[in-house]
């Protein structure tokens, strides 16, 4: 479909203040700068207030105010600087990308391959010009290498030309321009020498400039593709329909845009909850830690509230909605986790800053070159020479290998630590953290919940009560069947909903469930409560024998106190923000000694707490693993999840690390900040280079093969020294992070200049 067959006014939202929004997926945005100057083109349009792209995703979010443009404009602006649009959609997103990481690759392969064979024919002329070749073999070589490197270099530079006349069109100047240049001034001298049986041709140039440059690209787009998730994992937890209670009685499953608020719905055990409402009917339990990081499961009755995208893990309710479809509590943490990340999108690479001045410096150098050797009274192609070899000589292979060699080598470390990457430009922002803020639940604790009382419970009670627990679903039921280590249920179990579960064994009634199920007394409930603050209680009654409670909680990380002391020993400030409720929370960060802690609060209350923490200029570490903690992951300046997180949260963060232990946390900091040293040292370098290379090329001392080469060269310098970090030790991360003052003593300029 074309723009003009397509009516943009259907895909425009209205929001709340009676501004438009549009969502786009924008086609041709390579770097940073394309970033900036997308969102400049669009702020000069009258009328348009706010326009934001993620540079991971490709979508652009854009919001005007409807009397002064419309959609069609938007449109315009973005085709005439050289992008085309489409309505956003997660699904052709990643179709696309798909596509273009197959093209890359592909691309990379020929010229790789077009590359070894026409080496193999250069050097064979190389030596026999030294050595006296036939006029007639040498034209041979040449021939054959153009036979191989005029088709290669137009198949695996159609990334590059596309994206350059797309730039010329719209009358601007990008990275990919001066490449194409480069590499079709190359070709077509080297055809023309050839036609002259010129000793020197220049394919094998051509073509390894282009086989470099495809390195650097399909790496950059293989550590984006990893972090485009979000969207996708969180339709996940979305109901698509629900069940309405008709007047009649009568139960009709519909589409959740059909369902109104005030409207019944039926809510069966074991299904998640479609829309936000309050019971009207029924007790349950739900499991509410995808929305409030609580794993013990609150019980709801007539008049509480209940959240889409929780479970019902009981018995069956009746809710009424108290809003529509659009509007629930899991829209707006999808809300808040998209706005975080288009906000951290706009970081941009070192390496991304320079390459904007790349293309109009690197072209008036050339250009001066070629006027400069012909006023003074050179031949043309001789001029040529030398300007290409200044186009070739200062292509940013270097500047574009210096940040990605250095990730995919960092990258193998991380997974060799138990760490793995979800964004290109993780290891800068986790080399930058001076401050750590936690999730309590799944991420300072283990996963699973755990009884914390089994080794105070005779063996053959445990092991009786863990048969009759595996007949049941609870998590707390769960964790006891763990406990017990039972692996043969009992039979013919019966489910009270609500309350638990019972079976004859031996002539006898055993029962598992709520105290009050069990028949335990309520002072010795309070009792219970008292000893285990924080944890849950599940009984256990055998007959006519007292009931026995077992406590079932979060356990920390084996090495928790270990590593939470060893990052305040480096210098990190620390602090636990959770949805939990209070009382463990506190028991936690008790333990670790962190005395910043909170606990019950929504995803706008954290990121209301990071934005805090950053306008003290905290760069800050967030650890977490919920649906709650997605939207913080997101805002935050740099996030880690663990690998039991739910989907959504490993989406949004910017590394997953595994296992058990929470030294991965650890470890990747110290990782990153050696990283991030080898990043700067490359960057260095490669502006070094050429500041010393391009006054040689200018000077006519290098030709465009030398060129090539050279450019090679400093593109194996930067991966060389990236693969440095293999052989080194990792060190503590004491020995390379700056020590950092308290809060309020030490501004985010002041850290960066320690750590330079």
């Amino acid at each position: 479909m074309t723009v003009h067959e397509r009516d943009w006014d259907a895909f425009v939202t209205l929001k709340d203040d009676g501004k438009a929004h549009m969502d786009l997926a924008v086609e041709g945005v390579t770097c940073a700068a394309c970033m900036a100057e997308i969102e400049h083109g669009l702020a000069l349009v009258p009328g348009v207030e706010k326009a934001r792209l993620n540079l991971t995703s490709h979508r652009l979010a854009v919001d005007w105010r409807q009397e002064e443009t419309d959609a069609e404009r938007i449109i315009d602006v973005l085709s005439r600087l050289g992008y085309r649009a489409h309505p956003f959609d997660p699904a052709d997103v990643r179709e696309r990308s798909d596509a273009a990481g197959r093209e890359l690759l592909r691309a990379l392969a020929v010229s790789g391959f077009a590359m070894m064979n026409i080496m193999l024919l250069s050097v064979s002329v190389w030596s026999g010009n030294a050595s006296g070749i036939e006029p007639e073999t040498r034209d041979f070589f040449h021939w054959v290498s153009a036979l191989i490197a005029l088709p290669a270099a137009v198949y695996a530079g159609r990334p590059f030309l596309r994206s350059a006349f797309a730039a010329l069109a719209a009358r601007r100047l990008n990275m990919d321009v001066p490449i194409v240049i480069g590499v079709s001034l190359a070709l077509f001298l080297s055809v023309m020498q050839t036609v002259q049986s010129a000793h020197h041709a220049y394919f094998e140039s051509a073509v390894m400039l282009l086989f470099f440059l495809l390195i650097g690209r399909y790496l950059d787009h293989t550590m984006r593709r990893r972090t485009r998730a979000f969207a996708e994992n969180i339709a996940a937890l979305k109901a698509e329909t629900a069940v309405i209670q008709r007047p009649d009685g009568s139960l009709r499953e519909v589409p959740l845009s059909r369902v109104e608020p005030g409207a019944l719905i039926h809510v069966r055990a074991g299904e998640r909850v479609p829309l936000d409402g309050r019971v009207v009917s029924g007790c349950s339990e739900i499991d509410q830690s995808l929305v409030t990081g609580e794993t013990a499961l609150a019980s709801v009755g007539p008049g509480d509230a209940v959240y889409a995208g929780t479970t019902n893990a009981s018995a069956s309710l009746t809710v009424q909605v108290t809003v529509a479809s659009g509007a629930t509590l899991l829209d707006e943490v999808t809300r808040l986790l998209e706005t975080a990340a288009q906000a951290r999108s706009r970081y941009v690479q070192l390496a991304d800053r320079v390459a904007r001045l790349y293309s109009p410096v690197v072209h008036l150098a050339a250009l001066l070159t070629f006027a400069g050797w012909y006023l003074l009274g050179a031949d043309w192609q001789h001029a040529l020479v030398i300007a290409i070899s200044v186009l070739i000589i200062t292509c940013p292979c270097a500047l574009g290998l210096a940040v990605p060699a250095v990730q995919v080598v960092t990258s193998g470390l991380l997974f060799r630590a138990g760490v793995l990457l979800h964004s290109g430009d993780a290891i800068e922002r986790l080399a930058e953290a001076d401050t750590i803020v936690f999730d309590k639940t799944g991420t300072l604790t283990l996963p699973l919940p755990a009884v914390s009382s089994a080794g105070d419970i005779d063996p053959a009670v445990l092991q009786l009560a863990g048969r009759l627990a595996l007949a049941s679903r609870h998590p707390l039921a769960g964790a006891l069947a763990r406990a017990s280590g039972a692996a043969v249920p009992l039979e013919n179990v019966r489910e009270t909903p609500g309350e638990g579960i019972g079976a004859t064994f031996e002539g006898r009634e055993l029962r598992l469930g709520s105290a009050r199920f069990c028949g335990m007394a309520e002072d010795a409930v309070a009792d219970f409560v008292r000893r285990h603050p924080g944890s849950s209680l599940i009984a256990f009654r055998d007959g006519d024998a007292p009931a026995v409670p077992f406590a079932v909680g979060q356990r920390l990380r084996p090495d928790a106190v270990e590593t939470v002391a060893r990052l305040r020993r480096d210098g990190y400030r620390m602090a636990i923000l959770s949805g939990d409720r209070s009382a463990p929370v506190e028991e936690v960060a008790r333990e670790l000694a962190i005395e910043d802690w909170a606990g019950e609060l929504t995803p706008t209350a954290k990121i209301a707490r990071l934005e805090q923490l950053a306008g003290e200029g905290r760069k800050v570490l967030m650890a977490g693993d919920g649906l709650n903690d997605a939207p913080a992951l997101a805002a935050a300046h740099v996030s880690i999840s663990p690998v039991t997180a739910v989907h959504v949260a490993q989406a949004a963060a910017d590394a997953v690390f595994l296992g058990d232990r929470l030294s991965p946390v650890a470890d990747a900091l110290g990782h990153a900040r050696r990283a991030h040293r080898a990043m700067v040292q490359n960057l260095r370098f490669s502006v070094l280079y050429n500041f010393v290379a391009v006054p040689f090329a200018v000077a006519g001392f290098v030709t465009p093969l030398w060129a090539a080469l050279a450019m090679s060269s400093s593109s194996l310098v930067v991966t060389l020294n990236a693969l440095r970090l293999r052989l080194s030790r990792q060190p503590d991360a004491s020995a390379v992070l700056p020590a950092v003052a308290p809060a309020g003593e030490a501004s985010a300029e002041g850290l960066e200049r320690k750590a330079a």
